[in-house]
């Protein structure tokens, strides 16, 4: 078992065609600012390559300390999460994971708008679909890193291939709900407690 510590470091992952903009980024922003403002808090915007997105999340992280920062990644965030968590062992909440966005996203190649803005348009190539494939981490290897946020209500991606994914990982199964976790506020206990957050 890893002992773990609060986070001293907190990055925020977000989803495909998402911004630091979403409704769940800020409301852990806000908590973070209201409650931990000395918690380095990061949530950048990521580009639309993978490989561009885990270059640039890299550089940013290099010097956090990997014993106290955690991740939370939001669906295709979930999945660069776990990518980044098996990467450096860090802590890592999952909210509506993406268990293989390079099958889901091959069918949205193209142009799209900004969930946040849809004056802003991003072009998702054919090729960041081989950029997420070699992307892919093997295994989870220790399951006791990671929270898993599940609804079965979500329209988007399958909760149960998301449950199966990480059921040897601490899971909430939502019985509704939606993708994004409309109910988030409701969860968001069960999150600080995973982080070691003493509210």
């Amino acid at each position: 078992m890893i002992a773990r510590k609060p986070p001293t470091h907190l990055l925020y992952l977000h989803g495909f065609r998402s911004s630091p903009h979403s409704a769940k980024a800020q409301r852990m922003a806000a908590w973070v600012q209201a409650h931990r403002p000395e918690v380095v808090w990061w949530c950048p915007q990521l580009p639309p390559s993978p490989r561009e997105a885990m270059t640039q999340v890299e550089a940013g992280i290099a010097a956090w300390p990997r014993e106290t920062m955690a991740l939370i990644g939001s669906s295709l965030g979930g999945y660069y999460a776990t990518v980044l968590a098996e990467r450096h062992g860090c802590t890592a909440v999952l909210l509506n994971p993406a268990v293989d966005p390079a099958r889901d996203l091959a069918a949205h190649i193209g142009e799209h708008s900004a969930f946040h803005d849809p004056a802003q348009r991003l072009i998702f190539r054919p090729e960041y679909v081989d950029e997420l494939r070699a992307l892919a981490p093997p295994a989870i290897t220790q399951p006791q890193r990671y929270f898993a946020v599940v609804a079965q209500g979500d329209e988007v991606l399958d909760w149960r291939e998301m449950a199966s994914r990480y059921a040897a990982c601490r899971v909430k199964l939502l019985e509704g709900s939606d993708h994004g976790l409309a109910d988030f506020d409701e969860h968001l206990g069960d999150i600080l407690h995973f982080l070691q957050f003493e509210q």
